[in-house]
């Protein structure tokens, strides 16, 4: 048997994650001391785990763990993780973390949703639950602190109220939603928009590689066939709050440890198809051609041109292009482009969209085409709530930490919560806004500042 000392155990579990990974990214680690708490506890062996903090090495530990499932083969924490949902390395990772609460004294269950809770009583059982978590699902070739990071730190807060003996009034309830990623099944939320309602039994036909969709939920321990007993009714929960890393680079290129989400905005999308005239590529001549593509082409620059001429966090994507006949000798005779917008107001959208149709015709008329513009889907906006985004930030400054308020342009399961009660989400910094990327990183202090923000919020919302 192999006994380590502490200092040991703490260097090698700093080691393993970064093993692989590039100069810039080792340069950050030397930098900064990313995990001064347990130093501290090394240099003054008499001194004990912060009962008013998360366990920041076991929150370190417990990723590089969970990043193993998923891990390209004879990969290392840095080559990132492919855990898409229903998935066998979603089903090891589930597994995992359901065994890790059992071990910190939690009961997991799973929703007929395939949604994982554990509940920690209140001393007002009758109240409704403080509800926080994430999901561990990921997109292919994704990173290791998407989602992750939430879920581990919730448990981590879990764990830490049990051993501070720390009794809230309303129930505590952490939560670990399935499918997020929406990779399977075209879904995105999936597991949380059911519990908000969004679901309907025939749902349960739907197939993706071949996987009928009630299979994908059996699979991962959910009961296809119960799956509107998953719903929970509006004020099921006193307060939702969500740990995420940010994803964009705003706090990263601010400096700032902590944001405070004003609320996930809404997205807009919308299919464009120009029709023109597919014809010789040799034969007919410039001024008589009717390029489907090259009125495209305007129209991309136009939703960029749109998007940027006001001030504000808005943006603009043309994601998609669909050419016809996408043949070398052959004038491109229609395409079809996809048109995706986001901002927390659907006021400004809306004003874009019209701006955009009215390019869009003028652009048809210059190039002897015609552009149709229909919407394709649209998703409202969720806004925090004021009350919970001030207990973020009396938890910010009880930790002593800079914060910001800002949106979050990604969608996250707060979002279906926040049609059932009130919502609030942590952000904290993407080095680089770096994302669905196995380059994606957050530095460990700032894993570690989240998870005791997020301990802290939950007390203060607790009072609420």
């Amino acid at each position: 048997m192999i006994v380590l000392t502490r200092r040991q155990f703490v260097a090698a579990v700093a080691a393993v994650p970064f093993a692989r990974a590039g100069s810039e990214r080792a340069g950050l680690l030397e930098r900064r001391p990313e995990l001064r708490r347990d130093h501290d506890r090394e240099r003054r062996p008499e001194l004990q785990l912060r009962h008013d903090a998360v366990d920041d090495v076991a929150l370190r530990a417990r990723l590089d763990a969970l990043s193993r499932f998923g891990r390209p083969a004879g990969g290392a924490f840095a080559d990132g993780v492919s855990r898409v949902a229903y998935s066998d390395a979603d089903v090891a990772g589930r597994t995992y973390v359901m065994d890790l609460m059992r071990a910190g004294g939690l009961e997991p269950r799973i929703d007929p949703a395939g949604n994982i809770f554990a509940r920690r009583e209140g001393s007002e059982p009758s109240l409704p639950p403080i509800l926080f978590g994430s999901h561990i699902d990921s997109v292919p070739s994704g990173g290791n602190f998407d989602g992750d990071l939430g879920v581990l730190a919730s448990l981590g807060v879990m764990e830490s109220f049990a051993a501070a003996r720390v009794r809230t009034r309303h129930p505590l309830e952490m939560a670990i939603w399935s499918c997020e990623e929406g990779v399977a099944f075209g879904k995105g939320l999936a597991g949380s928009r059911i519990v908000a309602g969004d679901v309907k039994p025939s749902d349960m036909d739907q197939v993706w590689n071949g996987l009928r969709r009630a299979d994908a939920i059996r699979k991962i321990g959910g009961d296809p066939d119960r799956i509107l007993s998953a719903v929970r009714p509006k004020g099921a929960h006193h307060a939702y709050l969500e740990l995420h890393i940010e994803q964009g680079g705003t706090l990263d290129r601010d400096g700032l440890p902590i944001g405070i989400v004003e609320g996930i905005v809404a997205i807009e999308r919308f299919t464009a198809t120009v029709t023109g005239f597919a014809n010789h590529a040799g034969t007919t001549p410039m001024p008589e051609r009717q390029d489907a593509l090259v009125a495209a082409s305007h129209l991309a620059i136009a939703v960029r041109d749109v998007v940027t001429s006001e001030p504000g966090r808005q943006v603009g994507t043309v994601g998609q292009f669909d050419v016809s006949p996408n043949a070398a000798n052959v004038i491109p005779g229609s395409v079809r482009m996809t048109i995706e917008m986001r901002d927390l107001s659907t006021e400004k959208l809306a004003r874009m969209a019209a701006t955009i149709r009215a390019r869009a015709a003028q652009i048809a008329s210059d190039t002897k085409t015609a552009i149709d513009v229909t919407p394709l889907s649209s998703n409202p906006p969720a806004f925090a709530t004021p009350a919970v985004q001030e207990a973020i930030a009396r938890a910010s400054d009880a930790e002593r930490l800079d914060r910001a308020r800002l949106p979050s342009g990604a969608s996250h399961d707060a979002a279906s919560m926040a049609q059932l009660g009130p919502m609030g989400m942590i952000f904290v910094p993407s080095v680089g806004g770096i994302s669905h990327s196995p380059k994606e990183l957050t530095r460990w202090v700032d894993c570690a500042n989240g998870a005791n923000v997020l301990r802290r919020a939950i007390l203060e919302v607790d009072r609420l």
